[in-house]
């Protein structure tokens, strides 16, 4: 911990997560729109907000040519939880303004952003207004993040033979690292804890990323400044150094020690030579990598859908029922699998999603069941895209009878084999479990749901839960991470939050795209936190030091 009266230091690295990406576009066999030369081509790029496409960006003109390789990037903010439109629109400009409606339109896309980043490179032909498809006209976008560089240092310090500065005991040592501002101060961007009595410390690891101490430049000057820390709060200096990244580097293979020097002792004793040794006893450099890195690495997003057909919720045939099907007002559980799927259906190259029942008494004996394909296919239970899945649920509901109890274990533990299956092939590509369970009601067996999430914790698998209806859904937030312990009858922990639950009626009256966004927000960190606890970079990294630390 810091010295008394000292304010805290930064935690460390602390990386957050890349939303931003840029779009690099080109183009082939554009349509000739002049006359006596080729077309002056540009690429509008536009995302829908609020309903309408607004610009975001627009490239360079590149001058008499049918198949431009634009160099102006275009910059777009990317959701993860969101499903975004884009629209790229290809004008030849034949004026100065930056009016189109004067230009002519050599043709058009229109794609969501995670199909871009998913596919990336992803190619299309070009369209019409009126989307008909412009014979050989092609154009190819690439997404690129926007790199933030998070390459993380683990220092461990120690000192020795530190000068002593006080009666009765030795010195209470703590080391400070500071950088160089622009204006030629000094600012402390870490303090390790306090060392009691001791002039020989050694202090605990701790890492720092390389954008705050030193912005990336390995030559800037780094300040390493060893106090004695004092009961009453305040501090003595006992000396430092000046180093740099550059030549702390060294110690990834050997010690580097630099004499603490106390300037104002060794301006007035002419027989000073030092006021110890500060010593960089280890470094090791690693990369904290982004959601998006996984993603542009390959990264697969599963999804299962698992829906609650317990009694509760009501006969199908009851207009009031949480399972009534009207094709003029959804009900809650289609609005949720369609706003959910509408986003996670991008990051699935084959998109098969299995959909699952729990809690009804189904054919052909009519026994309960909590863990059956709504297409009563055991052998296949998959549904092709988000309208299979709501095909499978319609043509299910006529044939089971709603049962109970809420038992959501099964389900669980059907998507924990998958996630097991996907962890033990990870070594020749990344896939990433993710469970929907709808449900109108607290689960039954909440100690079999715990045991379930903390073996779950160690795999590549996030749960999402909405609850339906109008129950009480308090108990409900036990299960996620945020806020509380997730703890197995046996006293093993959760390695890692991957719950997160959300009842339908605090979006009731807001746009399902809201829910989504909602739901599916943490599903980034949940995924980065899964692979950094694996220390597995993604795959086709290439970064010439350790991943992760050892």
């Amino acid at each position: 911990m810091a010295s008394p009266g000292l304010s805290s230091p930064p935690a460390g690295c602390g990386a957050s997560l890349v939303q931003k990406v840029q779009l690099r576009i080109s183009c082939r066999n554009l349509l000739d729109k002049d006359i006596t030369s080729r077309s002056d081509p540009c690429a509008v790029v536009c995302l829908k907000q609020s309903g309408k496409y607004k610009e975001v960006g627009r490239t360079e003109i590149l001058r008499n040519t049918l198949d431009p390789a634009f160099t102006q990037t275009i910059p777009v903010e990317y959701h993860f939880e969101a499903v975004q439109q884009v629209r790229i629109r290809i004008y030849d400009v034949d004026n100065a303004t930056k009016k189109l409606k004067d230009d002519d339109f050599l043709g058009q896309v229109k794609c969501t952003l995670a199909q871009i980043v998913c596919s990336s490179p992803f190619t299309s032909p070009l369209y019409t207004k009126h989307k008909q498809q412009i014979t050989n006209s092609v154009i190819t976008v690439v997404a690129e993040e926007v790199k933030v560089n998070k390459e993380i240092a683990m220092f461990r310090f120690s000192a020795k033979q530190l000068d002593n500065k006080d009666f009765l005991s030795k010195s209470d040592p703590f080391l400070e690292i500071s950088r160089l501002l622009p204006d030629g101060t000094w600012q402390v961007i870490y303090r390790t804890e306090v060392v009691k009595n001791n002039l020989h410390p050694e202090w605990r690891a701790f890492n720092l990323d390389l954008p705050t101490l030193c912005s990336g430049d390995w030559s800037k000057p780094i300040r390493l400044t060893v106090f004695d820390s004092d009961k009453n709060g305040s501090y003595d200096l006992i000396g430092g150094a000046t180093t740099s990244m550059s030549e702390m580097i060294k110690a990834i293979s050997n010690e580097v020690t630099w004499s603490c020097i106390h300037e104002v002792k060794k301006s007035k004793k002419k027989n000073y030579t030092d006021s110890g040794r500060i010593i960089l006893n280890s470094l090791q450099m690693f990369k904290e990598f982004s959601f998006l890195e996984y993603i542009f690495g390959g990264l697969q997003m599963n999804l299962t859908v698992a829906i609650d057909f317990t009694s509760s919720n009501g006969k199908p045939d009851d207009p009031k029922s949480l399972h009534h099907i009207n094709p003029d007002q959804p009900n809650e559980y289609v609005r949720a699998i369609t706003a959910v799927g509408a986003v996670l259906q991008d990051y699935d190259w084959d998109k098969l999603f299995p959909a699952l029942g729990f809690g009804a008494l189904i054919p052909p004996d009519m026994k309960e069941s909590f863990e059956f394909p709504l297409n009563f296919n055991l052998e296949n239970p998959f549904c092709s895209g988000v309208q299979g899945i709501l095909e499978a649920y319609f043509t299910c509901l006529p044939k089971i009878q709603l049962y109970k109890p809420t038992k959501v274990a099964p389900v669980i533990q059907h998507v924990i084999r998958f996630a097991e299956d996907a962890q033990s092939k990870e070594a020749t590509g990344m896939s990433y479990c993710i469970l929907l369970i709808l449900t109108d009601g607290v689960f039954y067996g909440i100690h079999d749901v715990m045991d379930a999430l903390v073996q779950a914790s160690g795999l590549p698998m996030s749960i999402i839960i909405v609850g339906v209806g109008q129950s009480d859904f308090t108990q409900m937030e036990v299960l996620d991470g945020d806020h509380t312990e997730i703890k197995s009858r046996d006293g093993r922990l959760a390695l890692r939050d991957i719950v997160q639950f959300v009842p339908f009626r605090d979006f009731q009256n807001r746009h399902p795209s809201e829910l989504a966004s909602h739901l599916l927000a943490e599903i980034p960190r949940q995924v980065t936190d899964y692979y950094k606890l694996r220390r597995m970079p993604p795959s086709r990294t290439n970064y010439p030091f350790p991943v992760y630390p050892a």
